[in-house]
């Protein structure tokens, strides 16, 4: 139950930011639920290995790095999944930021909420 909960939260925030940052369409909320499901599995199969891989320029940018690695993944998401548009680099540097920030706020409320 866990899982499904945290993938709808996923789906609530790319629905949101794609809303709010230009440059991003998202079709509906099947096309939503797809993107959800690929970020997370690419979230937990690739990004450890590019985050390895780009270390030393992680520590440069004290981690900052890792909007980039998102941003890459959001783009490479949205070749993959029909109905998921970036128009630019920088569209999808801005959805990254929208997403994990509207992610985060989502989760903190639906954790006080519980508790």
């Amino acid at each position: 139950m866990n899982i499904i909960m945290k993938w709808l939260i996923a789906t609530l925030a790319i629905l949101i930011s794609s809303y709010l940052v230009p440059g991003v369409l998202v079709s509906g909320i099947w096309t939503a639920l797809w993107v959800a499901l690929f970020l997370g599995l690419f979230n937990v199969s690739l990004k450890p290995v590019l985050v390895i891989l780009t270390l030393p320029i992680n520590i440069l940018t004290f981690r900052l790095f890792i909007f980039v690695i998102n941003t890459l993944l959001i783009l490479l998401i949205s070749t993959i999944i029909k109905g998921f548009e970036v128009n630019n680099f920088l569209s999808a540097l801005t959805f990254s930021i929208f997403l994990s920030l509207i992610s985060y706020l989502l989760n903190y409320l639906i954790k006080t909420n519980k508790s």
